[in-house]
């Protein structure tokens, strides 16, 4: 309060200033929403402040009197105001014309804004959404050099990520064929072929991993008759068990012979094994050669014989370790 009790003038400038603020927003909602009430409710409150405002501050400052502090308040308050009344003008302006033309005056603006949206897009790599931005530029705004230049850059930008993961895919299914896991690799194949149907590289890619398979089985035949050729049985027994899951019937009729040969010559061997174990009273190694017979040539004499001996063969290993 001063001595004379009043409002200080810079109290009663914030005041006006405040409800100049309510009555601007007010008239802006009434622009933005195209609400003539608000607007006219606007206007009005601003004209009643702008009236009002000067008024107060003479009276606070004393009749016929204006001080160099109230009168320095008054032209910046006036300056703001001016500057308010400019803005909503300004805006009641835009608000009357059409929506074709606030687009003219905005293009440059938007254009910005959607070339910005775009480059996201192609970044993020969510091509499809680049694309519908890139139409919109064209045929809505009419920037048809511009719309070209990103189309170019989102087909470059596709191919090459699709290539590179194309790429990676098919390194990951070369693995699985290393690993001889056909139908995980058949599978991947497909999934593949679904996931990329545009690329080159995955034509045949179902028929690349059956052919891979194939020579995959003819380079055991081989490696199983070269090992049986040599008496090298146990490399020979071993082929076989992996061979025998890639033979069908008729495809075994042909090894059936060598395949005889090749068990009937492991099974002496075993055999000849476990009884010079037994002889040099090794029993842990009897036992393990005597469950090898068992688990590998089930229905044979050799395996009955060794079931009969087998338990004591263990105990006397138990008692060798201990």
């Amino acid at each position: 309060m001063d001595e004379q009790g009043g409002i200080p003038s810079t109290w009663i400038a914030a005041i006006y200033g405040s409800l100049g603020v309510l009555c601007g927003v007010a008239a802006t909602k009434g622009i933005m929403t195209a609400n003539d009430t608000w607007l006219l409710a606007g206007l009005i409150g601003l004209v009643i402040v702008l009236a009002a405002l000067p008024v107060a501050l003479r009276r606070q400052g004393g009749v016929g009197v204006v001080s160099p502090t109230i009168d320095r308040e008054l032209h910046e308050i006036r300056g703001q105001i001016r500057g308010m009344t400019a803005a909503v003008e300004s805006m009641q302006e835009t608000m009357v014309l059409s929506d074709d033309a606030r687009r003219v005056l905005n293009r440059s603006r938007e254009r910005d804004l959607l070339c910005r949206a775009i480059q996201e897009d192609i970044n993020s790599e969510d091509w499809d959404a680049a694309m519908v931005l890139i139409r919109e530029l064209a045929e809505r705004f009419g920037y048809r050099a511009d719309a070209e230049g990103f189309r170019q850059k989102v087909e470059t930008a596709r191919f090459t990520t699709m290539d590179r993961r194309v790429t990676e895919a098919i390194r990951s299914l070369d693995e699985m064929m290393a690993r001889a896991e056909w139908d995980n690799a058949l599978n991947e194949a497909g999934r593949i072929a679904r996931l990329f149907p545009d690329s080159p590289k995955v034509e045949g890619l179902r028929h690349r991993v059956s052919a891979t398979r194939d020579r995959f089985k003819l380079d055991l035949e081989r490696r199983f008759l070269h090992a049986a050729q040599a008496e090298r049985i146990d490399e020979a027994m071993e082929l076989l068990h992996e061979l025998d899951q890639y033979l069908g019937e008729e495809e075994a009729q042909q090894f059936r012979e060598v395949a005889r040969g090749v068990i009937g010559k492991a099974r002496e061997n075993l055999g000849a094994q476990f009884k010079l174990a037994i002889q040099d009273r090794m029993w842990a190694r009897a036992s393990d050669i005597g469950e090898r017979i068992v688990e590998e040539f089930p229905n044979s004499r050799m395996a009955e014989e060794v079931r009969g001996m087998i338990d004591t063969i263990r105990g006397r290993a138990g008692v060798s370790r201990g």
